[in-house]
């Protein structure tokens, strides 16, 4: 019995030891192909490799822009092939011709028909920088990495004659009018009229003539879309076309000269947005100087960007006093003052607390203003109360307003004139009685409840609100857009010299008509309808 149990057990050992041995593990391998640089070479690797592996036991290096197909991650399997892609690159420059363009103006100076080459146009010149891609040598891509303008492109201008048959009449000073995105000035006659600048993008936002009548101040429609405008100044007698690039952008509201400086100039920005009105405004007042030679000097800043009160975000407008010492502001919720001999605080000296009109859309109505000759009126307008309105901010009564800053007291010299009456005194005038006087120009709404749509007609009266009278159009006439009216700087003397006169300049169905003051009598000069802004000094 003890034998059978031995016997049982050395079975069991027999059994059980070759269980307890370590197993045998053989590697697998995998035969792959590799091609580079026209050859190709057979590889056995462990199983699991990758491409980059592959590549390390073939000992081929890879250059910076080589690729592999499949990508060096890439876990090869039995007869995987992998292929290298040498990838080169080379950069050459090129000159290229830039085409000048070619721009038409009209010009009513000369007779219907004829033509006039104003500028000759000359070819510019840019050199492009282009990347072409290699791959084993064959080329895959060209691309143009890099643009330099060596020569700006000079437009071709021709003048063409389109010449109306309205009679020429003498206007005083010079009438500068933005005709087509070009400026324009007339003077001696209606017919002597002569182009300033002829860039064909002026936007308008800014018009202005210098004191002396020398130069033009304006603004430029940007190539740039991050950039709504810039601002310029062109001399307007220089034979050259002296033309300042002033390195300032995004103006809407105000740029203008200082009345008592020679080439200084103040402005005010805004941020472009993409949402409507496209701005936001900052409500700041910036000084700088020039001269003749480009020379900009350090700006000065009066006003730092600021909330500007409320609807702020539209923008605040600025006007000199004669004396260039003073400057009126107003925003969409009041009229201030800010003297530049004392430290501007435009939140604490509203002199004309205003309602602020709800519009109910993107925009914000604010009042146009202008200084008296004498420097001690502001004419304005109020936004009154209504009766019939819900709120304050609905009422549609808008009020002609006088603000004498010696008794810092409002006047209304007429109710419901409308949004835009734009009041605008003329320059100063000696009566037959020797007296020294001035009078008023405005704009008064046909529907004066409905001043944000409608249509106005040119009134005259004096300072005082006496001696008013409807100059233009007749009745009956479609009215004038809202627009801010331009007076001739110097009077006309009437007929037997009793009185004088003066022209009044507005834009009419996009046309410049002159209408005299006295008399209400109306002269078309344009018929283009092309005419946007005007000024006059």
């Amino acid at each position: 019995m003890r034998l059978y149990h031995h016997k049982l057990l050395f079975f069991l050992i027999l059994f059980l030891l070759p269980a307890c041995q370590a197993p045998q593990v053989t590697q697998g391998v995998v035969n792959v192909r590799i091609s580079v640089d026209g050859r190709t070479a057979e590889l056995q690797l462990p199983t699991g490799s990758t491409v980059q592996q592959a590549l390390e036991v073939a000992g081929v290096a890879l250059e910076a822009l080589d690729r592999t197909e499949p990508p060096l991650y890439t876990v090869l399997t039995e007869g995987s092939q992998v292929q290298v892609v040498r990838v080169t690159e080379e950069f050459t420059i090129e000159e290229v011709v830039i085409p000048f363009e070619k721009q038409v103006v009209k010009n009513e100076s000369l007779p219907e028909g004829e033509t006039r080459l104003v500028q000759p146009g000359v070819n510019g010149l840019q050199e492009i920088t282009y990347r072409r891609v290699f791959e084993d040598g064959v080329e895959v891509s060209v691309s143009a990495v890099k643009t330099v303008v060596l020569q700006e492109p000079v437009a071709e201008i021709v003048m063409v004659g389109s010449q109306s048959p309205f009679v020429p009449v003498s206007v005083p000073g010079r009438l500068a009018y933005l005709s087509g995105g070009n400026a324009w000035i007339i003077e001696g006659t209606t017919g002597n009229r002569r182009p300033v600048v002829v860039t064909g993008d002026l936007d308008g936002q800014v018009f202005k003539l210098s004191p002396d009548r020398n130069w033009l101040l304006y603004t430029r429609r940007s190539e740039d879309e991050n950039v709504i405008n810039t601002l310029w100044a062109t001399k307007i007698d220089d034979d050259d076309g002296l033309t300042i690039d002033l390195e300032t952008q995004n103006i809407i509201h105000f740029a203008d000269w200082v009345p008592t400086s020679v080439l200084r100039v103040a402005y005010s920005t805004v941020e472009p947005r993409d949402t409507p009105p496209g701005w936001q405004a900052n409500n700041d007042l910036v000084l700088v100087s020039f001269s003749t030679t480009g020379w900009l000097s350090r700006r000065t800043v009066v006003l730092d960007a600021n909330a500007g009160g409320v609807y702020g975000w539209w923008g605040t407008s600025f006007a000199w006093a004669p004396d260039g010492l003073r400057l009126a502001y107003a925003r969409s919720d009041g009229i201030g003052v800010i003297d530049l001999r004392e430290e501007a605080d435009i939140f604490d000296n509203l002199l004309l607390p205003i309602t602020p009109y709800q519009t109910q859309s993107d925009w914000a109505w604010v009042p146009g203003l202008s200084w008296a000759p004498t420097g001690n009126v502001l004419y304005t307008v109020d936004h009154a109360a209504s009766e019939n309105a819900v709120r304050p901010e609905e009422s549609p009564i808008f009020d002609l307003t006088a603000l004498s800053l010696e008794a810092n007291t409002a006047i209304t010299l007429l109710p419901q004139t409308g949004m835009f009456a734009a009041p605008v005194p003329s320059p100063m005038r000696t009566l037959p009685s020797g007296e020294t006087a001035y009078q008023l120009a405005f704009l008064q709404a046909i529907f004066p409840t409905q001043s944000d749509t409608s249509r106005y007609r040119l009134v005259v009266m004096d300072r005082d609100g006496s001696n008013r009278r409807v100059l233009f159009p007749e009745e009956g006439a479609p009215g004038l857009d809202p627009q801010q009216v331009v007076w001739s700087p110097e009077p006309l003397a009437a007929e037997g010299g009793a009185d004088m006169a003066y022209w009044i300049a507005v834009v009419y169905q996009g046309n410049l008509w002159l209408i005299n003051s006295q008399t209400g009598e109306a002269q078309q000069i344009t018929g283009d309808g092309l005419i946007d802004r005007l000024d006059w000094r």
